[in-house]
């Protein structure tokens, strides 16, 4: 919070402690997301290893650098194809889109939560899986959108996530301004009705298996990953961080209240369309290759401000990178609990992530946008 009571112009002596704390603050950050780099690269290692066919880590590593160029005359191919074929085509690009959508989800529950002031909210509270979910069902069940062939699933998941959002977008709007609460209620209104719509396309299914095709996307899965597919999503969350932490400021101005933050020179309405864009333009493609994977943008913002506080400039990069390291580990749950079988990966995150939350907030006198403190 001390950029906050930096913008609010305290006196010097304040201003002081505050600049020393925020310093103090920023290297604790670095050091974090050092730490968090570590945790990456050794769950992103570990969890190509697991499988029913188990492969060393160096192994792993080996045929992964010996697809970058200029590094391949320096690795000793003492590989079999099957193996190259398990971790290249299979395992790699699965682990890498899970990273992504989890660091993504993470990033965009913390602007959401920021949005709407409102500690229940996620990626997902404006309706984006409930359109995205309608899309994806018409396809899985009903054949739709054929012409796009394999693209069809995530581009029908795509545009019906951006016509909810649109929808909403829509009937928040009175008078060229959003409210918050408009907002809210308009998201839940259009959720509500999409949610009612996917079930009559689920129960209308002439299959039984397009049923429980369906039923598994909307709990999200990364089973369906491959190397060409993963840049719109990178690219996607690339830019959404840049935005976003360019952002962080008039996020934290958000957290003390609208009208402090129009006072501290925040154009609000501008603004808040121009994050609902961000958000649901991320959340949107994030949807369209993975399914609706709760819990992760409610629950990773308030595992990281426990420890680090609210300030945006802080809570983004950790969120991200806490947001993938869970999702990696959780898609490896997926994969093995019911092997040969696999799990939704919307449970595992839900089964796994809520006793830990709820351990934590009994640990922590934690209030949402009060700087964590402890």
């Amino acid at each position: 919070m001390g950029g906050l009571q930096e913008a609010g112009g305290a006196d010097p002596s304040l201003k002081a402690e505050e600049g020393k704390k925020n310093k103090h603050q920023r290297g604790r950050t670095r050091f974090l997301v050092l730490c968090l780099i570590l945790i990456l690269i050794v769950s992103i290692t570990v969890s190509i290893m697991i499988g029913p066919i188990s492969i060393s880590p160096i192994t792993v590593w080996k045929i992964a650098l010996s697809k970058v160029p200029y590094l391949d005359t320096y690795i000793v191919q003492d590989w079999t194809k099957a193996q190259e074929q398990i971790i290249w085509e299979i395992r790699f690009p699965r682990i890498i889109l899970g990273a992504i959508v989890g660091a993504g989800l993470a990033i965009v529950g913390v602007a959401i939560q920021a949005l709407v002031r409102n500690s229940l909210a996620d990626p997902f509270i404006l309706g984006i899986s409930s359109g995205a979910s309608v899309g994806a069902t018409l396809v899985i069940v009903l054949g739709a959108f054929k012409m796009f062939g394999l693209y069809a699933l995530s581009i029908a998941a795509f545009l019906g996530a951006l016509i909810s959002v649109f929808l909403v977008f829509l009937v928040a709007q009175v008078s060229g301004k959003i409210s918050t609460v408009r907002l809210l209620l308009s998201g839940i209104a259009i959720s509500m009705m999409l949610s009612a719509v996917t079930s009559y396309i689920v129960i209308s299914a002439p299959r039984e298996e397009g049923v429980r095709d369906a039923l598994f996307w909307m709990m999200g899965s990364l089973s369906g990953a491959k190397w060409e597919q993963l840049a719109i999503p990178f690219f996607s969350l690339f830019i959404g961080m840049v935005l976003l932490l360019f952002f962080a400021r008039p996020l934290n101005l958000l957290l003390m209240g609208e009208q402090t933050a129009a006072t501290l020179g925040l154009n609000i309405n501008i603004f808040k369309k121009v994050l609902m864009l961000v958000t649901a333009l991320l959340t949107g493609v994030l949807v369209a290759v993975s399914g609706a994977i709760g819990f992760i943008g409610l629950m990773v913002p308030h595992v990281v401000r426990l420890f680090i506080g609210s300030d945006h400039r802080n809570v983004l990069p950790i969120s991200a990178f806490v947001g993938a390291i869970f999702l990696i580990w959780a898609d490896v749950c997926a994969r093995t609990f019911v092997a040969p079988q696999e799990l939704p990966i919307g449970i595992v995150t839900a089964l796994c992530g809520g006793p830990f939350f709820i351990w934590l907030l009994r640990r922590n006198s934690y209030s949402f946008g009060g700087g964590g403190e402890k």
